[in-house]
């Protein structure tokens, strides 16, 4: 196929060091030689994310000399790429990497000074990890012979609402970003994007949310009305189930939108679960690509489903670290305004919810969560709803999933799923099916989810052959 514009996202894996680096420009190269326009998106530098949220943490604890010495680390790490790609010590490059540091530096010492980390401080720290990334990019891309320019996602034209951590992208972005990279498209020029931020109508700088990158670069696209996105990962592509786990996983060839929403939320690792949603209304395809076999297609993912009655279910994911929050008692019994209770507790604190289910005498409501968002929300529910209700935290748990368009309306599958969970002795908590037909989760005991994992996928013969969507 033809190509006019590509929007291409590279993960932190590779952007790693500068020899990940150059790897990556001279696969946006192959492509600019080919008279095709480039859009590149960048992640932050492998493990700098964590190190950047760890600092902060540092800082607001007290613990200034941790997150200085954190600080030395990552500007030592970022210098040391920008020489290797051949930046001179004087170069705007290297002043540029410096200034950064040193407003990272003053940002985190605001922080140890107040003992206070807002989430808009937070996505301000986190987001020097994409920051810095941008130039190390683009001096790639110069050394290798093409013009290059890069922008911060606010600088992109990327507008975001204030929910700092987890914002989304204002309708207006869409044109903005249009306007800002057109012309420098037009001019020959390849914009180089930090993704996963964005800011607000004020200018304060915000977050996507973890693997907002892949979100970056699919609004990017749907603004620019991109032939494909590609995002480039360590992987072969979509994979039927955890390549660590289940050893004969295979690679997707294809998959709807849909699936691969779905695939997100539940814990596979490959996209952002909102990924998609800008690509829905123009059609645009995505391609996840393999940056160490290039020339391999990868997953692509489409509007249309592609089923295969040999395989309704596609692959097996599953969410760890997850805790069951019980809400039970006589006050539970049919009365809709203690349902509504529980969800706007919830609600208020922004909790992600996994999974719901119910009980049919309506006595009790378990909901599936993060654990890392337990505590929270037990607090909620305890703050929120009647105090003659019961509110329990059951943790080690994962949930399960199966996701497939080809489960639609055919029977049977949900009894392959539980029989190969029952031959493994594997005791199932809660049950969950969406009205798409799209999955069907599980909640399991997180001791054997690994074992899980591996029956259903044998159960559903989707390491037998290689799985065509």
């Amino acid at each position: 196929m033809a190509y006019d514009l590509l929007v291409m996202k590279f993960g932190g894996t590779n952007m790693q060091d500068a020899r990940a680096i150059r790897h990556s420009a001279t696969l946006a190269a192959r492509s600019l030689r080919d008279h095709v326009k480039v859009v590149v998106v960048v992640s932050a530098m492998a493990g700098v994310t964590n190190q950047l949220l760890k600092l902060a943490d540092a800082a607001q604890s007290g613990d200034i000399a941790s997150a200085n010495d954190e600080i030395a680390l990552m500007r030592t790490r970022h210098f040391t790429a920008a020489q290797e790609l051949g930046a001179a010590p004087d170069s705007d490059t290297v002043r540029e990497i410096r200034e950064m540091h040193e407003t990272l530096r003053q940002a985190v010492y605001g922080v140890y000074l107040l003992r206070e980390l807002t989430p808009r401080s937070r996505d301000l720290i986190v987001a020097f990890g994409e920051r810095l990334s941008a130039p190390l990019m683009r001096l790639a891309l110069e050394q290798d012979g093409l013009r290059a320019h890069h922008l911060t996602g606010g600088e992109a034209g990327i507008l975001t609402d204030s929910h700092f951590g987890n914002a989304k992208p204002l309708l207006s972005t869409y044109e903005r970003v249009k306007d800002r990279l057109s012309g420098l498209l037009s001019a020959g020029v390849t914009p180089v994007v930090a993704g996963f931020m964005g800011e607000t109508e004020k200018g304060a700088i915000t977050t996507l949310g973890r693997g907002g990158t892949d979100f970056s670069a699919t609004i990017i696209g749907k603004a620019l009305g991109a032939d494909e996105v590609w995002a480039w990962k360590d992987v072969d592509g979509v994979m039927s189930a955890d390549p660590r786990v289940v050893r004969d996983a295979q690679n997707i060839e294809v998959l709807s939108y849909g699936e691969v929403m779905e695939l997100a939320y539940f814990g596979a690792k490959v996209l952002h679960p909102l990924a998609v949603t800008p690509l829905q209304e123009s059609g645009i395809p995505l391609r996840v690509k393999s940056a160490a076999d290039p020339d391999f297609p990868g997953t692509l993912v489409q509007a249309a489903p592609r089923d295969d009655a040999r395989h309704p279910v596609k692959a097996v994911t599953a969410i760890r670290n997850v805790s069951i929050i019980n809400v039970s008692g006589a006050g539970v019994l049919g009365i809709p305004e203690v349902i509504a209770s529980v969800f706007d507790a919830i609600a208020r604190e922004n909790v992600t919810l996994l999974m719901v289910s119910q009980s049919s005498s309506m006595s009790n409501v378990s909901l599936a969560v993060q654990t890392v968002d337990a505590e929270r929300t037990l607090a909620a529910l305890r703050a929120g709803v009647s105090l003659e209700l019961k509110v329990e935290e059951q943790d080690g748990v994962a949930v399960l999933a199966i996701v497939g368009s080809g489960m639609r309306g055919q029977r049977g599958v949900s009894a392959r799923m539980f029989t190969a969970l029952a031959e493994q002795d594997v005791n199932v908590l809660m049950i969950s099916q969406g009205s798409s037909e799209l999955n069907v989760s599980v909640a399991v005991e997180a001791a054997h989810v690994d074992a899980a994992t591996v029956a259903v996928h044998s159960a559903f013969g989707l390491g037998e052959t290689k799985v065509s969507a």
